[in-house]
């Protein structure tokens, strides 16, 4: 009688159990050896049982139809080492007999002739299957229940690392400068002034090493804001818990970038990288249809020529260098006068403090939708009960307010954790304004953007020879105001002035009717 012996060991767990390849491989000759049987080859295979579709297994098969006739049986330890899913297993003992080939395990012998010992070859095939099922399912509620608990599975997203406590215990923490990366990328995501591909080849030179689908899918992480996103399961609806781990970004941040990556909040894009003396593109109008100005360059004379122009046909063409001078000289009527920076430091502070009374009025109207939202999933409740509705709409009413409680409470915390005390900031941003063209002159084109972005929320008239906006930033066109009423005041008396309102109607570059009139 001539034997195959065949050999699996699929896992370290396996080995542990006794099913090292050696060990079974010793069992097997020593059977053979006792049972005098001939062994012609041994097939050893590091694979899954679930299926058939096995290396060694293929090319055994293959053999074997080569070769029919040449061996009586295939030997192995048990059943399970033969197969875990019965179907297969069936199918390819059919195979086998049709080869004239036997299939045995030496440690569960069964006479397949005998019909009735077929069913405990199912017994021997469904048990190990049975046992991987409920390994499976108590990782799969293991996983779960620890996501509840505020836990990271798996790899560390881009910007943490994976670390581990004195007792074993496993969490991810910020990774720098990874994590400063990312913090950068939401923020600047949000100003909707770059395209996210802009954002994604920005953050490689700064040193984030991951690909681009990786990056897309990063943005939509909760994980970056302290939340962990628990699938849905059953009768449970997805949602997010509260995460162990250290946030980077606020969850308000988070929830805007979703919205712009929705498509809810649209902004101008520009080009990173846009040649410096087109440092205005994007934030331009033109003055004839009130399109945005883009900018090139033209041939001529031997050299190359920057413009301002209109995308659509109306013609508009201004000299970008002309433009630009222009510009900086407007910047100048911003430059807080010199020795008045403690001056303007109180009279911002006390503005800013009459502007965040409306921040107790957002957290009441924050408040409110929350209750409202808890009021719908218990009349929703009350309406299962009633049977009014069933159990599948219910948890859909659920699911959307709980979503919509999420993103208000979100929002609740942050406007509730703006603080009212600016003055340690003020000092720092009064200089800034007191150098305002020189950090403008001096700085790249990135610096320039954020300048004009900061003092100028929307987009600017260039008619060629001024510029006009409806609005300007708050706090600049307070100074402005301010540095015109000082300018007709003697130096100490200033007393006049801060008793003027703070709330300061928006003026735009050109100064308003009421200041004309007086000669301002």
């Amino acid at each position: 009688m001539t034997a195959d012996l065949y050999i699996r060991v699929s896992t370290d767990e396996q080995a542990d159990k006794g099913y090292s390849q050696r060990d079974q491989e010793e069992r097997l000759r020593r059977y053979c050896e006792l049972q005098k049987i001939s062994i012609r080859r041994v097939i050893r295979e590091d694979h899954s049982a679930k299926t058939f579709n096995r290396p060694e297994w293929t090319k055994l098969l293959a053999d074997l139809r080569k070769r029919r006739g040449q061996i009586d049986s295939i030997l192995f330890i048990k059943w399970d080492r033969f197969s875990r899913n019965a179907g297969d297993a069936y199918q390819m003992i059919n195979t086998l007999r049709k080869l004239e080939v036997e299939p045995q395990a030496i440690e569960q012998p069964l006479d397949l002739t005998v019909p009735e010992n077929k069913m405990m070859l199912a017994f021997y095939l469904a048990a190990p299957e049975v046992e991987n099922d409920r390994r499976a399912l108590n990782v799969r509620y293991g996983m779960r229940r620890a996501k509840k608990e505020g836990r990271w599975m798996g790899v560390a997203p881009v910007g943490y690392a994976n670390k581990i406590t004195e007792d074993g215990k496993k969490y991810i923490a910020p990774k720098e400068p990874e994590a400063g990366i990312m913090q950068w990328v939401f923020k600047s995501l949000v100003t909707g002034q770059y395209t996210v591909e802009q954002i994604f080849k920005e953050a490689q030179l700064k040193g984030i090493k991951v690909a681009r689908s990786n990056f897309w899918n990063s943005l939509r992480n909760p994980v970056y804001c302290g939340k962990i996103y628990i699938g849905p399961d059953k009768d449970e609806v997805a949602r997010h818990a509260s995460g162990l781990h250290q946030p980077i970004i606020s969850e308000a941040l988070f929830y805007d970038v979703q919205d712009y990556l929705d498509g809810k909040k649209k902004n101008f894009r520009t080009k990173l990288g846009s040649q410096d003396i087109l440092q205005l593109r994007g934030y331009l109008l033109c003055p004839k249809c009130g399109k945005l100005l883009t900018g090139s360059a033209s041939k001529g004379n031997g050299g190359e020529y920057y413009y301002y122009h209109c995308v659509s046909s109306c013609g508009a063409r201004f000299k970008a260098q002309n433009a630009n001078d222009l510009f900086c000289r407007e910047l100048r009527k911003y430059i807080p006068r010199p020795g008045m920076e403690q001056a303007y430091a109180r009279v911002l502070n006390t503005a800013y403090k009459t502007r965040t009374k409306s921040q107790r009025d957002d957290i009441k109207t924050l408040a409110d939708q929350i209750d409202t939202a808890n009021s719908d999933i218990s009349k929703g409740r009350r309406l299962l009960l009633k049977e009014e509705i069933d159990a599948h709409d219910f948890r859909e009413i659920k699911r959307e307010n709980e979503k919509k409680i999420e993103i208000l409470e979100a929002r609740l915390i942050e406007v509730s954790s703006l603080s009212t005390n600016i003055e340690p900031m003020l000092e720092k941003a009064v200089s800034n304004l007191a150098h305002l063209d020189e950090l403008y002159n001096e700085g790249d084109v990135k610096r320039k953007r954020v300048i004009i972005g900061s003092i100028y929320p929307e987009k600017l008239t260039f008619d060629g020879f001024q510029y006009r906006t409806t609005r300007v930033n708050e706090a600049v066109e307070l100074i402005y105001t301010l540095d015109k009423g000082f300018s007709k005041k003697e130096t100490g008396q200033t007393k006049e002035v801060f008793d003027l309102s703070c709330l300061v109607p928006p003026t735009g570059i050109e100064p308003a009717p009421h200041l004309r009139r007086k000669g301002f």
